[in-house]
């Protein structure tokens, strides 16, 4: 798909981070939207930022991890639009906890959201997006879809399952109207520490001083923007790349677990060290302001 003008895109996750750009940059680019949160006032905040293009808008207060709530999301979504061409499902949480450590309601949070949620939303949509001329599913895995550390097995566990998941679709519809593709974020300054769940009770993982909110601000101020983060994510669709890399980083870990596949972590901190201070920190230009959010 090399034009966005005139079609129709669903974003989940869009109250903020790559999903609040990717609205932002299609409605910039002609494109309709649909944005999808489970927070109203984030997505509220997003749809202002959307305003500021003529584009069609509507917004959707939707739980990924909730089967039912995804299964009513179409007909609202062709109620307001008439046709769906673009499926961006984006939304993602994660928990920090060993698996030995971690409730099997914590687990179950995240594999609903992170995997089921992104298994039914393309269930649901695909008999719209196959309807179209020419058509685009987009499902976000990770960096942590290619490699694995310790602390993060429900999070990897749904984004090595988001991978593979997304790249059969690309073999099953390859040839069709419908592009697949799978998104792989380096660190992307989005907001997904804040909307997480911590074990804090780990001796040697957490300290007593651990502090979530400066953590996440951290994580949120100090990863690539995710403006930049939506544009090459769109790039990637323009130009039908099966995966999506986002970020040097992401490509420097891809290629490091295929030099050595059982050792990558030891080329982890060289990767990583550097390119903190390399990240494109800033937004893309000609953005609009995001009413909820501090400066960077």
């Amino acid at each position: 798909m090399k034009d966005f003008a005139g079609k129709t895109a669903v974003i989940t996750g869009a109250g903020s981070g790559m999903g609040r750009y990717l609205a932002v940059l299609l409605a910039k680019a002609g494109a309709n939207v649909a944005i999808c949160d489970i927070n109203q006032d984030t997505l509220n905040a997003t749809a202002t930022m959307v305003k500021q293009y003529n584009v069609g808008l509507s917004t959707h207060i939707v739980d990924m991890g909730d089967m039912d709530q995804i299964e009513a999301l179409p007909d609202a979504v062709i109620a307001q639009h008439g046709s769906v061409d673009l499926l961006f499902n984006n939304a993602g949480v994660t928990v920090g906890s060993t698996f030995d450590d971690m409730s099997e309601r914590d687990w179950d949070w995240v594999m609903n959201i992170n995997l089921n949620g992104v298994v039914k939303s393309s269930r649901v949509f695909l008999p719209y997006l196959k309807d179209r001329p020419e058509a685009v599913l987009v499902n976000t895995s990770s960096i942590f879809g290619m490699i694995a550390v310790a602390g993060q097995s429900v999070y990897h566990a749904t984004k090595f399952g988001v991978r593979g998941f997304t790249e059969s679709l690309a073999k099953e519809f390859k040839g069709t109207n419908l592009q697949v593709h799978c998104v792989h974020p380096g660190h992307v300054g989005t907001n997904i520490l804040a909307n997480s769940r911590f074990n804090t009770d780990q001796p040697g993982r957490f300290g007593a001083d651990f502090n979530k909110d400066e953590m996440a601000e951290m994580f949120r101020t100090k990863g690539m923007h995710p403006s930049r983060a939506a544009s090459i994510i769109l790039n990637g669709v323009k130009g039908n790349k099966r995966r999506i890399f986002v970020g040097l980083d992401a490509k420097l870990m891809d290629l490091a677990q295929r030099l050595t596949p059982m050792h990558y972590e030891w080329l982890l901190p060289l990767i990583n060290l550097p390119l903190w201070l390399l990240r494109n920190k800033k937004p893309l230009k000609h953005m609009p302001a995001e009413p909820d959010s501090k400066p960077l």
